[in-house]
This record gives C-alpha cells, structure tokens and sequence, in this order.
C-alpha cells in the first residue's frame, strides 16, 4: 500500500515539474507574435519643414509630430479672400441701384394716381394712363433683373466661401498627427524632404497587445472557440518558461498547408486553420518571439481519454 501511495506521489510530482518547466512536447500549437502595423502618410504637399519622430518613440493620439510647408496655400486663401471682398463691394452698387428704383416707383405711383384721377374727370387720354403703366411694369422687371444681380452675386461669395473651406482643410492636414497611440516602428520619411499626399510618414503600432499566431489542426479546431481563455507560453531562459494569459481572438475559417516554419501536434496533419490569440504585453513580448499555447479545453479532453 505504502509502495503504491509512493508511486502516485511520484507520479503527480512528474506531472507538476512537467507543467512548471512546460516542455515544448506538452503545447497545444506554436507561433510567433504579430503586431498590427498602421502606415501613417501625409495629408499634405510640400516641404517637410519639422518632423519631431523617432524609432521606438512613444506617442499618445493626436500628439502633433511635424508640419508640412503652407506658404502656398497661405497664397492661395489670400488670394481668394480678396476675390470675395471685390466679389462683395458690388452689393453696395446694386442696393444703390435698388434704392433708386423704390424711388422712381414712388413717383411713378404719384404720376399714375394723378392721370386715373384726369381720367375719370375726361381730362387724360388712354394712352397716357396706359404709358405711366408701361413705366411701371418696366420698373417692376428691372427690379427683379437687379435682384437677380445680387443672388448671383451671393452665390459667387458661396464658392469662395467652400473653396477658402477647402484651403483652410488642406492646410489643417498639413499639421501632422498621429491617429492612434503607440510606439513608432520606423521612419520612412525624413526633415525637409519634399511629401505629398499619400506619402508613408512613419509606421506606428499599439505594443500594448499583441497577437500570437498559430495553427491548429483540424482534430484540434472543434475545442478551440472565439473567447477562450488559453495559457500562452514565452521563452524566459534556455530552460524555462514564462506563462502570460491569453483570448482566442480570431479563426480562420479556411484551411490552408502547414507553413514550413510552423509545428502541429500532429505531424501527419497537412491542412490547419490559423488561430489568433490576444495577449497582453507587459513589456516582455517582442514582435516576432515565438511563443507556444496550451488549450484547456484540448488539455481536459486528452485528461478524459
């Protein structure tokens, strides 16, 4: 009895020291971290005059990282301001033309008045009360000619107004900033180079979570799903290892041949879905660094078999 009590103790110290140590055999599926690169470009046209960016640089979002030349749009918003001023000082010209128009309708009013008055009394003729009539529907389209005038004159100020909207946004986008936060990967462009829109200014990534990438066989996929928690697993020294906490992110939902670089479980297992796992970095993961995962559900089902 004392012999078998022995032997189960023994057994579960292999299983503790098997799990501690966490030999490469004892993983579910391996793979190397990924980081989601975002490309930032320029927004603008012109001379680089100031790019304050450096490799492994630390940004937070919005953070202002340089400036784009804006001489030649500050040029061009001048000059459509001035367009607009010119466009407007000819409203004071048709109200005067308005206003002069109010009075010649007074006194043609007055002269019509007078003329229906000699009318009624045999004193006027039909053709002088038909010609002060004449005047005044003469008057009256000349009105409306010069209100015309001055609705075109509003709608010109109206496409100086957006294209000076326009100026003003292009030269906004010529103040560089980051979209997101995170820690710049590389330069790509450099101080008084010249840039225009579309241009990579830098790659900048979110360390703050990365992704490991492996792959597990088909046999494997049907007790892996999207939420999992999983153990991940990093190299912390030639023997050992580091246990961080994992979420299954992401499935493929295709198979595809086993890349050369890549283990299965299964050796003899041609076709594996990719599978992303999210894990938080702490400082420790590195682009790149291979890690390995453990699926407790895989683990609990190879306990019942």
């Amino acid at each position: 009895m004392k012999t078998k009590i022995n032997g189960i103790l023994a057994f579960l110290m292999l299983i503790f020291l098997a799990s501690c140590g966490n030999d490469i055999d004892t993983a579910d599926a391996f793979g190397n971290f990924e980081v989601i690169k975002t490309i930032i470009s320029a927004e603008g046209n012109g001379k680089l005059l100031v790019f304050n960016a450096d490799e492994g640089q630390l940004v937070i979002k919005g953070e202002n990282m340089g400036q784009i030349d804006t001489l030649a749009l500050m040029l061009q918003k001048e000059t459509m301001l001035a367009q607009k001023r010119a466009t407007l000082s000819g409203l004071n010209d048709i109200d005067a033309q308005l206003d002069v128009l109010k009075q010649q309708k007074i006194n043609l009013q007055i002269n019509i008045d007078r003329i229906d008055r000699l009318y009624s009394a045999k004193a006027a003729t039909q053709k002088q009360v038909d010609d002060l009539q004449a005047q005044s529907d003469l008057l009256a389209k000349q009105k409306v000619a010069i209100q015309t005038q001055k609705i075109r004159l509003f709608d010109q100020v109206k496409v100086f107004d957006s294209q000076i909207d326009l100026i003003n946004l292009s030269i906004a986008n010529c103040s560089i900033k980051s979209p997101i936060g995170g820690r710049i990967l590389n330069i790509l462009s450099r101080e008084g180079e010249m840039v225009g829109v579309g241009k990579p200014l830098f790659s900048i990534a979110d360390l703050s979570t990365l992704d490991l990438k492996v792959y597990v066989s088909g046999n494997q996929l049907p007790s892996v799903n999207i939420g999992d928690e999983v153990e991940v697993y990093i190299d912390k020294n030639t023997e050992e290892n580091e246990q961080l906490q994992g979420v299954v992110s992401w499935i493929s939902e295709t198979a595809e041949f086993t890349p050369k670089t890549i283990q299965t479980k299964e050796e003899r297992v041609n076709l594996v879905y990719a599978v992303k796992i999210q894990v938080k970095n702490d400082g420790r993961i590195k682009a790149g660094m291979p890690g390995e995962v453990v699926f407790p559900k895989l683990l609990l089902k190879d306990t019942e078999d």
